[in-house]
């Protein structure tokens, strides 16, 4: 059975009819719960361990638990140290896909995330969400529980902190 389209070929005529999905666009399973569709009855069976909380995938090493299989594999890669993905750049190393592609940016100078207030651009999300929090919004919402301060992030809490309780500041 091969694809018209793509040339793709596949042993069982129920294969060939969901890759032909990818093509059309067609999502004729729909989650209950929110909505979602999907190309494939299998994703939204992951999907729905999203609404059910269930994690039928856990690591034998600390008993760790995770919805998707390749979550867990991706986890194990924590105990056995290994950093399949590496960048054709430099000496760099990543347990995963992700890692390696946020850091590619570093040599490509890419920055795909803009703030729709003031056009900045940044390489990671986690950057430009600060950025709005920071600048557009002045959200705070890290807490010293012992006086009334607040904070736009984790690490000037931590500072505050460490002020307060004398500890080392480090650099």
């Amino acid at each position: 059975y091969k694809c018209t389209i793509c040339g793709t070929g596949f042993a069982h005529g129920s294969s060939l009819t969901a890759h032909v999905r990818i093509h059309s666009g067609e999502k004729p399973y729909q989650c209950s719960t929110c909505g979602k569709r999907f190309t494939q009855g299998g994703g939204l069976q992951q999907h729905m361990r999203i609404h059910t909380g269930e994690k039928p995938h856990q690591c034998t090493t600390c008993n760790a638990t995770f919805s998707l299989r390749g979550s867990l594999k991706q986890h194990l890669r924590t105990h056995t140290g290994e950093k399949p993905y590496h960048c054709t750049v430099c000496d760099a190393a990543f347990a995963a896909q992700g890692g390696l592609t946020q850091h590619k940016r570093i040599h490509t100078g890419e920055k795909p995330y803009q703030c729709t207030t003031c056009g900045k651009k940044f390489s990671q999300s986690g950057n430009l969400n600060r950025h709005i929090m920071i600048i557009h919004t002045g959200e705070k919402p890290y807490n010293c529980g012992t006086c009334n301060a607040a904070f736009s992030s984790k690490g000037s809490l931590k500072q505050h902190m460490r002020s307060r309780t004398g500890e080392r500041l480090h650099n």
